[in-house]
């Protein structure tokens, strides 16, 4: 866990960091994909894909939510696949606080919003900014992000916004992987310990 321990919030966790995936990592759901780590401690981690859009876009689940979503120009942004746990619960990740029923804090800048209050202020166009909606989660029991990490399957890196909010969602993973400063084409599927 010697890498967990020197990245992430000081407390040897990876909160506020990017999971990329090794591109040995042939996981059917996971691979090449970019998981934002919301949470991690000794009890586990919570994280949310951010680079599979649904076909589902923002203004239609706003609709089905009997939202008036007028204020959109087209569809609006896709819901993103956030993992395979608890598919119909929603997360919007986000910039600025707000006053938002149950929302924890990522970072200074960033933060997880799941109260529907956010989903109002969306469809009225007053919502954050930035923001990311997605639909289910990822999740590790103790230990097990470790235990990956370990294996190979997963290099962390710390939070770019730019990729969350600004890079095309089918740009994001190859994007990452240039903040770890490897050539991912390099790499072989086998890899060592030191």
């Amino acid at each position: 866990m010697e890498a967990a321990d020197k990245a992430g919030d000081g407390q040897g966790y990876l909160r506020n960091q990017f999971l990329v995936a090794m591109p040995s990592l042939s996981d059917e759901q996971f691979g090449q994909t970019v998981t934002l780590l919301c949470e991690h401690n000794d009890e586990g981690a919570l994280g949310l894909v951010v680079n599979r859009p649904t076909d589902l876009k923002l203004a239609d689940m706003l609709s089905h939510l009997g939202l008036d979503t007028s204020h959109f120009s087209e569809a609006g942004p896709p819901v993103f696949w956030g993992g395979p746990v608890q598919p119909e619960r929603g997360f919007v990740v986000h910039t600025e606080a707000g006053n938002w029923d149950a929302t924890l804090t990522i970072s200074d800048t960033l933060h997880l919003t799941t109260s529907r209050d956010i989903l109002d202020a969306l469809a009225a166009g007053s919502g954050p900014s930035h923001y990311i909606v997605l639909l289910g989660y990822a999740g590790w029991d103790a230990g097990q992000l470790e235990s990956e990490i370990l294996h190979n399957a997963w290099l962390n890196t710390p939070v770019d916004q730019q990729i969350l909010f600004d890079t095309p969602s089918s740009d994001r993973w190859q994007a990452a992987t240039r903040l770890l400063g490897v050539d991912f084409t390099q790499l072989t599927s086998a890899a060592g310990h030191a």
